[in-house]
């Protein structure tokens, strides 16, 4: 039995995942972790799926913050406009037998699309037979685009400068739908009720696609005895209407063809031989044709469906120590990732605060010595069965509050600090933990809540009260 997993599965998945992070009764979070080295840092493990590595991204993680809707967009390979470059023209039609200009025996294999220097996107719709492009397409017009080299383009959206900052990587650029059409489910207009006009160019392509349209065919074979040399009009046959050719007849053979109209509501679309015998008023035979007809709902409709926006990027801006030092900034990290659906500490209720810390916090008597990052503190001079440990992450001196993660004692029991314990690091003792300076309110997180949904293990990445960090997960369905 033969059978495959389609672009449309995995669209749908991109789509849903999108969704999910700002629906009622889901909270998606971005988180950082791993203060500690790696093995090798310089060469960080592959992290593997197990539920081993997802405990162990909770025991190391650090702090969260929450992923909005404004934080998530659909995204697309990002395919840079090259003067010299001879790109793939959209077909609806591709197999391992009919190829594109690249050799690709797909649409979403092929190079159909580009994104200029201007961040406007377009779509091919005719490569001019395989000719290198040479003339940049530029304008934002709701009509097909023809530049000097011969080929025609379709804009389809600009990208804008908010979304250059956010989401454009050098590898992909993100993509969304409108949905000015009420048949187009977008990010503004639901499937059924059309999104309101935004005054963008985006739009008025969108609002002014047309279904099963017929905007660019090439001649496959010219056959012959078609007649007198010109120019003639034949009607393309199919389930649409008012679609026409305008075919050159040269030496008894169809040797070009363009669209004289685009017609609509093609799904099917051929030339009858009869009716271009008619239309040459000849006996010719053995001509055919490549007739592409337009995705559902036209070009332009849906950017994410037509261009393939089967990627999702989440993006994540840590600002300074925000959260009130929940992101602290005197440690580095070496993991990120996306966790859904955590809990508060203590109880089963969904997260929903901005930002959240994954750390204990202890706080010890005015006077005490302050360790320092990555420091190992115990509540005892050895570490023995049932001595508490953890592992310094961040350290606030003016308060004296010591955020640490807990680690395991001399036989692999993990054990609680107690108000009045002296601290040690080595057998050095730092201080005395003050009354009620054992926080109950920290973590902010129930551990071992929620998914983890993505997973990515890195070099170390220092903080610093100064920076800024911009993070950007790519995620392909």
């Amino acid at each position: 039995m033969a059978a495959i997993i389609t672009e449309k599965f995995r669209l749908h998945n991109a789509k849903e995942f999108k969704q999910s992070a700002t629906e009622t009764g889901n909270a998606m979070y971005m988180f950082i972790g791993r203060p500690l080295s790696w093995t090798d840092d310089n060469n960080p493990p592959t992290p593997v799926d197990s539920l081993n590595d997802e405990y162990d991204a909770y025991a190391n993680m650090v702090a969260l913050k929450k992923v909005s809707s404004t934080d998530v967009s659909h995204a697309i390979i990002r395919r840079d406009w090259t003067s010299g470059t001879a790109y793939d023209e959209y077909r609806h039609n591709y197999t391992s037998s009919n190829t594109a200009t690249s050799g690709a025996s797909t649409l979403w294999a092929s190079t159909f699309y580009v994104v200029t220097s201007d961040y406007n996107v377009y779509k091919v719709i005719s490569n001019n037979g395989g000719a290198n492009s040479t003339v940049m397409p530029t304008g934002t017009s709701t009509s097909i685009l023809t530049t000097a080299d011969g080929y025609k383009w379709k804009f389809m959206y600009s990208i804008s400068a908010s979304d250059v900052i956010k989401f454009v990587t050098s590898d992909f650029i993100p993509v969304k739908t409108i949905g000015a059409k009420a048949a187009v489910e977008g990010d503004v207009g639901g499937l059924g009720t059309a999104a309101s006009d935004d005054n963008s160019a985006q739009w008025d392509v969108e609002n002014g696609a047309t279904d099963g349209t017929i905007e660019h065919a090439r001649v496959t074979a010219g056959g012959s005895s078609y007649g007198s040399d010109g120019t003639y009009n034949v009607a393309i046959s199919g389930d649409g209407a008012s679609g026409q050719l305008t075919v050159t007849v040269s030496s008894n053979a169809i040797t070009a063809v363009a669209i004289n109209a685009v017609g609509s509501g093609y799904s099917v679309a051929s030339i009858d031989n009869s009716l271009l015998q008619t239309a040459t008023s000849s006996t010719g035979t053995g001509a055919s044709f490549d007739i592409i007809i337009s995705p559902k709902n036209g070009h332009g409709a849906d950017p994410v469906e037509e261009l393939g926006g089967n990627y999702v990027i989440a993006n994540s801006r840590l600002e300074y120590a925000e959260g009130s030092g929940d992101f602290p900034t005197d440690n580095d990290f070496r993991q990120i990732g996306l966790i859904v659906n955590p809990t508060d500490a203590g109880g089963n209720t969904l997260s929903s605060a901005t930002t959240l810390s994954a750390l204990n916090r202890i706080t010890l008597d005015s006077g005490a010595t302050m360790p320092v990052v990555d420091d190992t503190i115990a509540n005892a001079a050895s570490i023995t069965s049932g001595t508490a440990v953890g592992k310094v992450v961040s350290i606030d001196s003016t308060n004296r509050y010591i955020y640490f993660l807990p680690s395991a004692d001399s036989v692999g029991n993990f054990n609680s600090f107690s108000a009045t314990n002296t601290i040690f690091v080595g057998s050095t003792s730092k201080g005395t933990i003050s009354s009620g300076g054992v926080s109950g309110s920290y973590p902010e997180i129930q551990r071992n809540s929620g998914d983890i949904v993505y997973l990515e293990n890195r070099g170390a990445v220092a903080r610093a009260a100064d920076q800024i960090e911009d993070i950007k997960l790519i995620i392909e369905m």
